[in-house]
């Protein structure tokens, strides 16, 4: 039997995904729950994304979840009503821009949502109607770089206005409330 213990979160806007950094003012998991020592995110969310994060004090669970053979889904809104022909570009992979070097992301599953997601309201406001309409995507990854969602959908002319992650392999975000953590016997 291990004495490894997982957790899942759902990540506020605002926080960083790490329980040190040299910044004093910036929000960190840390200040959401008391977690053991060793623990670490299993992957990251940006400072102004939100959502499911994934926690371990298990390297080897840590390294599979991270692997291209867990879906990442991501539920992003976006500037402006996304065509027919951006979700097809970003559907077949676009290049991006990773650490200075060009780079071309997989194919994934893309679709727009009919209906704005059932989500919390961000704890910052986006911006209001009168600079224009927006819409929701879903975006299903099995890879994971740096603001890759947001640089996806700039590439293709809409950008991000909202990113949360809704989904990693078998875990959903489901009715979970911004700040919430659970403890959980098993992440894969």
């Amino acid at each position: 039997m291990s004495n490894h213990r997982h957790f899942i979160i759902y990540k506020p806007f605002g926080y960083l995904s790490q329980f040190v950094c040299e910044h004093k003012k910036k929000k960190l998991l840390g200040e959401l729950f008391d977690f053991p020592e060793e623990t670490m995110a299993i992957g990251r969310l940006d400072e102004d994304s939100e959502g499911l994060l994934l926690l371990t004090t298990d390297g080897k669970v840590s390294e599979a979840i991270r692997s291209s053979e867990i879906e990442k889904e991501y539920y992003a809104q976006v500037d402006g009503l996304i065509s027919d022909e951006a979700l097809e570009q970003l559907k077949s992979g676009v290049e991006i821009g990773f650490e200075g070097i060009k780079y071309q992301t997989f194919p994934c599953k893309v679709k727009r949502l009919d209906e704005i997601p059932n989500l919390p309201p961000r704890g910052k406001k986006i911006r209001d109607d009168r600079h224009g309409p927006t819409c929701w995507i879903s975006i299903i990854l099995q890879e994971g770089k740096n603001r890759q969602v947001r640089k996806m959908t700039a590439a293709v002319g809409f950008p991000t206005l909202r990113l949360v992650r809704v989904r990693i392999g078998s875990h959903h975000l489901g009715s979970m409330q911004v700040g919430q953590v659970m403890e959980i016997e098993n992440l894969i």
